[in-house]
């Protein structure tokens, strides 16, 4: 079996994949709604919210899309703290809407700063919301979001937070940290197929949401609100992907959400250790490294391309390289979801002996 090991999507416990070999059931009956209704309140608790969570079918890009077209116009000026690709997509998609994007942007490889988040709401005091990626996952870096939401809400703005790669493996308590619209993905760290995001909007975004402007359909939150009233949702929903959930979140709520967190801080320790025993920089800022997702330059004439494919043909382990201008110069270790210590032991063995092969020469 492959040991993938990519920031998503993620390997699946059996009782999930035997979850979605059930047959198929009426999405506007009483079965469905129930378990709608179940998925969304244990949904709830892994936000850490009483706010209004959404479960609707597409992947995080689509939820993001959500986030924007529910509280936005055409016109509204957004700032957009970026710190890698993630972020970059989503000033993007703010922008496709007819925002007006205000771009701050940050080196790859270290957070955002909070302080340069206060200048630029300093500077311009129309700026109605304020994008954050909370976990990037291309450059394997973390943002301070309690720090960033603190300045946010000084200005009363809007806060739109990408969770997708966070929520469910790392903490963050939306209610505590004032998070007006919050973005997951099911293929992250909820040990789910792809093909759900969850989304969460608090009473402030409802309020922006009554003025947005931006043109939508398929992803209107007040579409899904009236129809989950009803244990439905607007459209079709990937019912199977929807069994997986309802499995893995029952599986998340026994361990419990603090014991969950901590093996991702312990599983990311480990793999960052054993990187740095192996002779390997890291690429991100320890300070801010993600405890989803280990980034790796690459040095001493290791070739990245090499390494991917001795690991993936001869080890059946899948790592993932850089995205864009980082393409060959990193390659990224994910370790979210259903992810052990062992695991990554197993990773760092077979890099041991496959790194030689790939090039890599250790100095000294």
């Amino acid at each position: 079996m492959e040991n993938l090991r990519i920031p998503g999507p993620t390997p699946l416990p059996n009782e999930v994949l035997q979850a979605m070999t059930r047959q198929m059931i009426n999405h506007r009956g009483e079965e469905f709604g129930q378990i709608l209704n179940d998925v969304t309140a244990k949904l709830k608790q892994m936000f850490q919210t009483t706010q209004d969570v959404f479960l609707l079918t597409g992947s995080g890009t689509g939820g993001l899309e959500t986030a924007i077209v529910n509280t936005l116009s055409p016109g509204d000026k957004v700032l957009s703290v970026s710190i890698g690709v993630f972020g970059e997509r989503f000033a993007t998609i703010a922008e496709q809407f007819g925002a007006e994007v205000i771009p701050l942007r940050f080196e790859w490889g270290k957070a955002a700063d909070a302080d340069a988040v206060r200048q630029a709401l300093q500077a311009e005091p129309k700026i109605k919301a304020v994008l954050v990626t909370h976990n990037e996952t291309s450059t394997g870096v973390t943002n301070d979001l309690a720090s960033i939401s603190s300045v946010v809400k000084e200005f009363d703005k809007l806060l739109i937070v990408d969770a997708i790669s966070s929520l469910g493996s790392i903490s963050l308590p939306i209610d505590d940290w004032h998070l007006d619209v919050t973005v997951t993905g099911s293929q992250k760290g909820w040990m789910a197929p792809p093909g759900l995001t969850m989304v969460s909007l608090s009473q402030e975004a409802w309020q922006a949401h009554s003025k947005a402007r931006m043109p939508r359909f398929y992803w209107d939150l007040a579409k899904a609100k009236s129809f989950l009233e009803k244990g439905q949702t607007p459209w079709t929903p990937a019912i199977s992907t929807v069994f997986a959930l309802s499995v893995s979140l029952e599986m998340m709520l026994m361990e419990g959400l603090p014991n969950i967190i901590a093996r991702h801080a312990r599983v990311s320790k480990a793999t960052r250790d054993g990187i740095k025993l192996l002779g390997l920089p890291l690429f991100a800022e320890e300070s801010c490294a993600s405890n989803t997702v280990t980034s790796v330059k690459s040095s001493d004439g290791l070739e990245v391309k090499k390494m991917l494919q001795i690991l993936r043909e001869e080890y059946q382990i899948i790592l993932a390289g850089g995205q864009q201008t980082l393409a060959g110069k990193i390659f990224r270790i994910g370790h979210l979801g259903w992810v052990t210590e062992n695991d990554i032991e197993t990773v760092i063995s077979a890099l041991k002996v496959v790194l030689p092969q790939a090039g890599f020469r250790r100095a000294g």
